[in-house]
């Protein structure tokens, strides 16, 4: 073999492995891209999950805030409503109150309520003997009804008439009509009573209050649920 077939020989040797390399080149180059490709392509989609559950977490807490939102305003109204009730229903009541002062003006009829309201507590109490608390200016009806009343429990339960003692200390009079009835609420002026009696044991164990402000508070307790359905037409809970 000569040196010009030695020096082809040669260079076809070195094209073949320049040629090896090329291709080995492309496929690094090549395999590189794709595992670049698909790398990049997993940090954006790890990046829009991210983003999605960023968001979806916010749009929960908005939701949140939301029906929070909705369900304090809803509380408030209902609150609203309800103490616009009460505010009804607490009027008609000191308007009762205010007519209960107009009982005793009828000396007549107030007597022969007194004498009723004494027997009813008698009755209540079955004592033998018991202490009776009126208001001051009452006094003078009481004791014109006191026999008969006593006659009358003891016909009624079969037993003798009990002993009744008319206690020093009186029931409070009833609001000024000078100041008008509205501004003279217990708390603020001191107690009142409209009319009415006071009736306990001797020992002071058992008392029944047979007031007519007393009598009020029970039959308006008694009634609130049907006074609530006929003005709001619902009972309240």
């Amino acid at each position: 073999m000569n040196d010009a077939d030695v020096s082809k020989q040669i260079q076809q040797m070195v094209r073949f492995i320049r040629q090896e390399a090329e291709e080995k080149a492309n496929e690094i180059s090549v395999s590189a891209e794709e595992e670049f490709n698909i790398e990049k392509l997993q940090l954006v989609e790890a990046e829009k999950k991210k983003i999605r559950q960023e968001y979806e977490k916010k749009e929960k807490q908005v939701e949140i805030r939301k029906k929070i939102e909705y369900s304090m305003q809803l509380n408030a109204s209902r609150i609203k409503v309800l103490q616009a009730q009460d505010d009804v229903v607490n009027a008609m009541k000191e308007s009762a109150s205010k007519d209960l002062l107009n009982v005793s003006h009828d000396h007549h009829v107030y007597k022969r309520l007194l004498k009723d309201l004494i027997v009813q507590s008698l009755v209540r109490l079955k004592e033998p003997g018991v202490l009776l608390r009126c208001r001051k200016e009452d006094l003078h009806l009481v004791e014109s009804v006191l026999d008969s009343a006593k006659e009358e429990y003891a016909s009624k339960v079969n037993v003798h008439p009990p002993e009744i003692i008319i206690d020093d200390v009186h029931l409070p009079p009833g609001p000024s009509h000078h100041h008008g009835f509205f501004h003279h609420h217990a708390e603020a002026h001191g107690p009142f009573c409209s009319g009415g009696v006071v009736i306990a044991s001797r020992d002071g164990k058992i008392v029944f209050e047979n007031t007519l402000d007393a009598r009020l508070d029970v039959a308006f307790n008694k009634k609130l649920p049907e006074i609530r359905k006929w003005l709001f037409g619902q009972v309240a809970a």
